[in-house]
């Protein structure tokens, strides 16, 4: 089963696998407000279907992606962040090529395994450029504490083979293979004991510190929802009407 949950993110399930694909390739797979939104859809659908585990990839072969679109920048970049846009319970796999700047790495951070292709380069250069979402600083809590400083700070380029160095990815695989290795991967999980894999993810990421731009986000999520509930929207409409407000609790 195959369809997209927007024009520049696709989905796709096969063996209890989903396959989520940022699909900009022209645009280097920048991240604008339709990936972001996209990328929280796919995050919500795989929650709530039989999939056992998600891979992340992207279209073309230059780069995984160059980050924030800074043409049409997302308004909450937070949001197609796995368990931080949306809660995801169940593993999810990033497989990565080429360039994969920023955001769209604070996105990969959040992936649970990474498979990254020889040609991968990482980049977090925000303090070069004056902007930060604050989300990067969880690297601290996932990779060494040196390591993690002088990748958010200095800005320089990560190449794959010293990412798999100091714990950044699992694979370094040959150009091109990453998302067979991730294929092969999740495989393994779909047949392992799915309450068993669950609980560990959960048991993992409360043991993870997170930061305060990580429950910040958390928290803005769920006022978001609160705001643009049917219930919100009632009382507003009551507010101008002026009459008691009939609220349904979703």
């Amino acid at each position: 089963m195959a369809n997209n949950v927007g024009d520049v993110v696709a989905y796709s399930s096969a063996n209890r696998i989903a396959t989520i694909t940022i699909n900009r390739a022209a645009q280097l797979n920048a991240l604008n407000e339709a990936v972001i939104v996209g990328l929280q859809a796919a995050w919500r659908r795989f929650e709530a279907s039989d999939d056992r585990v998600a891979i992340l990839h992207a279209a073309g072969d230059r780069a995984f992606s160059v980050g924030a679109d800074i043409k049409e920048p997302p308004r909450e970049m937070w949001q197609g962040v796995p368990s931080i846009g949306a809660e995801v319970s169940k593993p999810v796999i990033a497989a990565v090529h080429g360039w994969c700047i920023g955001g769209a790495y604070v996105i990969v951070q959040m992936c649970d395994l990474v498979v990254a292709s020889e040609n991968t380069v990482f980049k977090y250069p925000e303090a070069q450029l004056g902007f930060t979402g604050g989300l990067i600083a969880s690297a601290v809590a996932r990779i060494p504490h040196k390591i993690a400083m002088e990748f958010m700070l200095l800005g320089e380029d990560l190449g794959a083979e010293r990412a798999f160095e100091v714990g950044m990815v699992n694979r370094v695989v040959p150009r091109g293979s990453e998302l067979a290795e991730a294929e092969r991967m999740a495989l393994i999980l779909t047949n392992s004991a799915p309450l068993v894999v669950t609980t560990l993810k959960q048991f993992a990421m409360q043991t993870l510190n997170k930061s305060p731009a990580e429950a910040g986000a958390i928290s803005r999520d769920l006022l978001l929802r609160v705001r643009e509930s049917e219930d919100g929207a009632e009382g507003r409409l009551a507010f101008r009407e002026k009459r008691t407000p009939n609220f349904q609790g979703r």
